[in-house]
């Protein structure tokens, strides 16, 4: 059935979505996004595709060919909104607004992310544990925590990892890269949200506010921290007595009294501890020591 009616200024109105277009074909391609028609198929994997647009910058995926260039560094892209994204790193335009605190961002998917922070909205569910997460690559990760999952593999030593970004991170010990840079004092980092996170020792910014009571954190991470002493909810489990924690560290230093795992070793007489603030307590005596036994020769 035909849903196009005529409109003043726009030839065809689809009745379903009250959408107007000035093309026929422009509406017939709109039409198929509602009815999940694929016409178009890609030559080279026969995925299907029901827009044009689509279909051709996916078939770029497997040709390389790069279309668009940067006005501004002449690098090349395979699809027109990656290039026009890319310039905005050029002339910090900042198009998208958050609707509840005015803060910008260059990319419509990152806003609203961040919207997400002020509205506690957790779109995408853990299709194992039935987790809500605000972020579909968050929940794409905490889904291979239940596989087991370990897609990406270290180029130099070829140890594998469940996160991309952990695996470039992990890389990056190897090379000593540090990409990222204070904007306040030019200290390296070698992952953003480490350089995010400093960077706001300089500006006091605390983006990430309490559900409960309205105080106001640095890192994402101490916030949810800081909501469990309202909830309440402890959500780590140990893996060998089911007893409960509301950090991770907590978790694992417990887990620990389990195995007799011992990952912190003294600097100065190699001796292990479970625990990182005992291994500092003893590296503290031997500085104290050697002092003292510096002073005892110099008396001599």
């Amino acid at each position: 059935m035909n849903m196009a009616t005529t409109t003043q200024g726009k030839a065809h109105e689809y009745k379903h979505c009250g959408q107007l277009f000035d093309q026929l074909s422009a509406y017939k391609e709109h039409e198929r996004t509602h009815t999940t028609v694929k016409l178009y198929t890609c030559k080279y994997c026969k995925k299907c595709f029901s827009r044009l647009e689509i279909w051709k910058q996916h078939e770029r995926s497997h040709t390389g060919e790069k279309l668009y260039t940067c006005k501004h560094c002449e690098k090349c892209f395979s699809q027109s909104s990656t290039c026009k994204r890319h310039e905005r790193t050029h002339t910090g335009v900042k198009p998208y607004t958050c609707k509840y605190c005015k803060k910008c961002f260059r990319r419509l998917e990152k806003c609203k992310q961040h919207e997400r922070i002020h509205t506690g909205e957790k779109p995408y569910t853990c299709k194992y544990c039935k987790k809500c997460l605000s972020r579909l690559e968050i929940c794409k990760q905490h889904e291979r925590s239940h596989t087991g999952e370990k897609s990406y593999t270290c180029k130099d030593c070829k140890k594998c990892f469940s996160r991309l970004a952990n695996c470039k991170r992990h890389e990056r010990t190897h090379t000593g890269v540090k990409p990222y840079t204070c904007k306040h004092c030019e200290k390296s980092f070698n992952h953003l949200s480490n350089c995010k996170k400093h960077e706001r020792t300089h500006t006091g910014e605390r983006p990430y506010t309490c559900k409960h009571c309205d105080k106001s954190f640095s890192q994402s991470s101490i916030c949810k921290r800081h909501e469990r002493t309202h909830t309440g909810v402890k959500p780590y489990t140990c893996k060998h007595c089911e007893k409960c924690f509301n950090q991770s560290s907590t978790c694992k230093r417990h887990e620990r009294t389990h195995t007799g795992e011992k990952p912190y070793t003294c600097k100065h007489c190699k001796q292990c501890f479970s625990q990182l603030s005992t291994c500092k307590r003893h590296e503290e005596k031997h500085t104290i020591d050697s002092s003292l036994k510096h002073k005892q020769r110099e008396c001599l």
